[in-house]
């Protein structure tokens, strides 16, 4: 193992020097019996551990770990991580400085280690003020690749990918939503393993690649979220993907209750997709069997479980508590019916449908501006093939969320009423034509604001509060 020999603090007011910290890993590994190497900016600590026999543990071992003093090392993050359960393997990413670089990735032995370490351990201080959060890792082996001609079938796009990429195991690609003879302009490419993944994406994203004499866009697809073994056993809702825009709730209802009548509850459709609710969990899993693969309507369907998304979580949720539908919760105003001021906090954070690809939790990103230097090269891209992660405006993500589910842009109607003291407090309805004709028409919060930028960004967070509300299951 070699250690850069550079002087370094420990935290506490003390410098550490090179040396002082080779010794320090050194006694770790005495200790513990473990093996440390350093390659491709990361440090290995195990992988595996002394004595380990048979395969590296299963998906939903690792954690990711970030907020790390960039001064700390294994010496003093191994013990505490050992809280939690047996380490398989510690990943500590460096700086050629001999720092850290802020966060690792740490794999246990099972998954209920991993889960352990995430309770005990998420904001753990683990310096006086520094506090470190730890959530699960997940291993991402597929990539989101857009701007691909709409023309082009799944087999040309996996032939093509194989060509350029190792690795590559499957293509997934979506009918568009108008013409079922043509895709919806982007692909995932799953691959073997997420170093696959990531040494295509290393190829593919300077943004000058071109497939078919097309720019590619590249870039990691958003993870889909993991639902527990036991709430799978107990969903009886199926997700029905690939329909055709004219197909009617009542006929899917009908053509899922033909292998068994009186079996459907009912069925809520969006678009080109659809939930079918059973009245039993075993009808439901008969139905899907049945009738994957179907035509209905001239359209052959997908049809797979529905996967519960967590609502409270993933909708409800600020940094410093739980809201509410209710708009007040939304925006943080003075309230003039109980005269306090409402605490803004953070926005909401909300969930974009893509095409039945969910991102439950889009990251914060980073706020900031970046020095324009002369001849720095401009490529432009429409707002489209963003991540939904790159707005946060309620409005933006509203019009991101009609566009990605093949909606038309949502409609802004502006209304006016009067204060009680002469103010002129303003108000949007939202229309979504595309969903017009179903159980809600219109979209309008409960209270009324003294900006029209107010108003509207209300409007918008309240519309998708509600849209959430309408599709409670993600596939």
């Amino acid at each position: 193992m070699h250690e850069e020999s550079t002087d370094v603090t420990n935290g506490f007011g003390r410098v550490r020097s090179g040396t002082q910290n080779e010794a320090a890993l050194l006694a770790l590994m005495e200790k513990t019996g473990y093996s440390m190497v350093q390659e491709n900016g990361q440090r290995k600590f195990g992988g595996p551990p002394p004595g380990w026999e048979g395969p590296p543990p299963p998906r939903g071992c690792e954690v990711f770990v970030g907020k790390i003093p960039r001064d700390m090392y294994e010496d003093e993050l191994v013990p505490v991580f050992e809280r939690a359960g047996k380490i398989y393997e510690f990943r500590l990413m460096m700086e050629f400085s001999g720092e850290n670089r802020g966060y690792a990735f740490v794999m246990y032995t099972t998954k209920e280690e991993a889960q352990l370490a995430i309770r005990i351990l998420n904001n753990y201080e683990i310096r006086p003020g520094k506090f470190i959060g730890v959530c699960v890792s997940l291993d991402n082996c597929r990539l989101f690749i857009g701007a691909i001609p709409k023309e082009k079938k799944k087999e040309e796009i996996l032939d093509e990918m194989k060509k350029v990429t190792e690795g590559v195991v499957d293509v997934i690609v979506y009918p568009n939503a108008t013409d079922k003879t043509k895709n919806r302009g982007f692909a995932f490419v799953e691959y073997e393993s997420h170093r696959a993944a990531a040494m295509a994406r290393r190829r593919l994203i300077p943004g000058t690649f071109q497939l078919w004499g097309h720019t590619i866009q590249v870039d990691w697809a958003d993870p889909e979220k993991e639902v527990d073994e036991e709430t799978m056993q107990r969903v009886k809702v199926l997700y029905v993907r690939n329909l055709m825009i004219s197909t009617t709730e009542d006929t899917i209802k009908a053509e899922f209750n033909k292998f068994k009548p009186g079996v459907v509850e009912r069925v809520k459709k969006l678009r080109d997709y659809a939930f079918v609710h059973f009245f039993n969990r075993e009808d439901a899993v008969a139905a899907m069997s049945v009738m994957n693969g179907k035509c209905i309507d001239g359209a052959s369907i997908e049809v797979t479980l529905a996967k519960p998304v967590n609502k409270e979580s993933t909708w409800r949720q600020h940094l410093n508590g739980q809201i509410s539908p209710s708009s007040e919760n939304l925006l943080g105003f003075s309230n003039k019916e109980d005269g306090h001021q409402k605490s803004l906090g953070k926005a909401a954070s909300f969930s974009v449908r893509l095409n039945g690809q969910h991102s439950p939790n889009p990251p914060e990103i980073e706020r900031c501006t970046y020095p324009f230097f002369p001849g720095t090269k401009l490529t432009p891209i429409s707002m489209y093939s963003l991540k939904s992660s790159h707005f946060s405006s309620a409005v933006m993500h509203l019009d991101y969320y009609c566009n990605k589910n093949n909606w038309a842009p949502p409609e802004y109607y502006l209304y006016s009423a009067t204060s009680q003291d002469g103010k002129i407090l303003l108000v949007y309805k939202i229309v979504i034509p595309s969903i017009a004709n179903g159980s809600q028409s219109y979209f309008m919060p409960d209270k009324l604001c003294t900006t029209l930028e107010d108003a509207k960004e209300l409007a918008a967070q309240f519309t998708l509060l509600h849209l959430a509300n309408c599709t409670p299951y993600l596939a």
